[in-house]
């Protein structure tokens, strides 16, 4: 006997807020919790916004730029990145960082756990799968001994790379070639990371330790394989042996002026061996500002150091005052005679390049300075308007940046508007 199927029931072609409220399938067009969802979105929206029309200024308190609104160009990502723009504009942010630490140290005798999500004890890490992990894992600060702090994106981004390591140096690799193949000279010079210099006052576990390192040694054996590429890791021990101290502070994410002059003097070696032989050091006065690392966890501290006297030729001292913001190009001309490097060149940095401005006008006679994050809002027109100007390229960057993959410099839409101003 064959049976015969009735009609298959079909869902009805309606919206289901505009069914019967006794239907099985009755959803209200906008429920309570939605319209507070609805409401709280808002807020936290406008609430930036309504702020800058009072004139109420959001402060750059952690360890890098505020995020800039993103352009409607950039597709789907314009929502992404929107999220971020509005936590880095609301206006008491850091009074509010400042009292949850406050409040988780007094009552519980702990850090606030601020960005931190499932952490429980050091990271197991998968061999050949560190893009699988959650940076939201990992502290914004490593708490070390003796009052030291340390970046927690230091252990991030080695351990949760957006792009691969290979990758990375191949987009470096292919950036040399465009600019060497252009006639111009181009050097890179790596910032070592904190951790890496100072690890003595790190716990003796913390969040990503494995990763981080097994990433760092991989890093800078392929940095010591590229002769455009600057290692500073052994003079900066040196000059820290003599000195009798680290070359970074407790509290603080940079180097000292040490570590910038290490920095200036290894490229100029490498323009032109031999230029820096005349070279003398002179101490001339001791500075103090806020540090970096502590307002990112609620606290506030300083961070110290020493300004020096550069002398190209052994006798003027030819450092001068510089701007701390060089998102605006900054040019420096005033370096004359022995020991100075005359040829036209492009100095594109990131943070660790504000100490070393001084003495980039004490020993180029002719260098402009741009900071990288200019990339990030014109897609590399400056930079690229800059470099077609210039003999010799070349790049500061941080080990973290680099380990990570978040170079923007690097990215394919960036270095092809750079390439095309290279070659016209």
């Amino acid at each position: 006997m064959t049976r015969t199927e009735g009609p298959k029931s079909t869902l009805p072609p309606v919206y289901e807020a505009f069914l019967p409220r006794e239907h099985a399938l009755y959803r209200p067009r906008h429920g309570g919790k939605q319209l507070i969802a609805l409401l709280c979105a808002t807020v936290f929206f406008a609430t930036p916004v309504l702020s800058a029309v009072l004139g109420a200024q959001p402060s750059e308190f952690e360890n890098r730029k505020l995020t800039p609104f993103p352009s409607i160009g950039q597709g789907w990502s314009f929502f992404t990145q929107l999220s971020q723009w509005t936590t880095d504009h609301l206006v008491f942010r850091e009074q509010a960082v400042h009292a949850a630490d406050g409040i988780s140290r007094g009552v519980f005798g702990e850090p606030p756990p601020l960005h931190q999500e499932n952490q429980q004890g050091p990271l197991q890490v998968p061999d050949n799968t560190p893009a699988k992990l959650d940076p939201r894992q990992f502290p914004d600060v490593i708490e070390g001994k003796d009052g030291w702090l340390y970046l927690g994106d230091e252990a991030t981004s080695h351990c949760v790379q957006h792009v691969s390591l290979d990758t990375t140096f191949a987009a470096l690799r292919s950036f040399r070639d465009a600019v060497e193949a252009s006639g111009r000279q181009f050097v890179v010079v790596v910032a070592p990371d904190k951790i890496g210099m100072v690890p003595e006052h790190l716990p003796a576990s913390y969040l990503g330790k494995d990763c981080r390192d097994k990433v760092a040694d991989d890093f800078w054996r392929r940095v010591d394989a590229e002769n455009f590429m600057l290692d500073l890791r052994g003079p900066m021990q040196e000059w820290a042996s003599r000195k009798g101290s680290p070359l970074y502070g407790p509290q603080d994410a940079h180097w000292g002026d040490e570590g910038a002059i290490t920095a200036v003097r290894s490229v100029v070696e490498k323009l032109r061996p031999g230029i820096s032989e005349k070279w003398r050091l002179q101490p001339k006065g001791d500075w103090q500002l806020p540090a970096d690392l502590p307002p990112l966890i609620g606290r506030t501290g300083t961070t110290s150091g020493t300004h020096y006297a550069l002398m190209p030729d052994g006798r003027t001292d030819r450092t001068r005052p510089m701007p701390s913001d060089y998102v605006t190009p900054v040019h420096t001309d005033t370096a004359r005679g022995d020991g100075t490097y005359g040829l036209r060149t492009a100095w594109i940095g990131d943070s660790f390049t504000v100490r070393a401005l001084p003495y980039l006008a004490a020993a180029f006679g002719d260098l402009t300075a741009l900071h990288t994050s200019t990339a990030d809002h014109d897609g590399g027109e400056a930079i690229g308007d800059l470099l077609k100007r210039s003999d010799v390229v070349v790049v500061e960057l941080t080990e973290r940046g680099f380990a990570a993959g978040s170079v923007s410099l690097l990215s394919p839409g960036v270095e092809q508007n750079i390439f095309r101003k290279l070659n016209p």
